[in-house]
């Protein structure tokens, strides 16, 4: 019969380790003079996915405060929203920009 060795590890705790929940990052949109109302709205509605509703409270906010929060995601999703966002507004021919923050 074989004899189990002790490594003095655990296996199970080893992988719990390792399988962390990814560390969260916000997108915060910045207010400019330029960027119209509605084009915000825009955004927070096809890339953050923010109803009509929660997209014009965001935008008033931005609007008022000089900046405000679009979404939480993980580090690749948060970044990928954020180049959608000067993309478009790119496109646009706004000056819209937003930052990826550590949570």
């Amino acid at each position: 019969m074989a004899k189990e060795r002790n490594t003095g590890f655990n296996t199970a705790e080893k992988v719990l380790d390792r399988l962390k929940e990814p560390e969260d990052y916000q997108v915060i949109l910045l207010n400019d003079d330029y960027t119209s109302m509605d084009f915000v709205v825009e955004i927070l509605m096809t890339v953050f996915h923010k109803s009509a509703e929660d997209a014009a409270c965001i935008m008033l906010h931005v609007h008022k405060k000089g900046k405000g929060l679009a979404g939480i995601y993980p580090w690749d999703i948060a970044l990928t929203k954020a180049n959608q966002v000067h993309s478009l507004a790119r496109q646009h021919e706004y000056p819209l920009k937003c930052n990826v923050e550590k949570v």
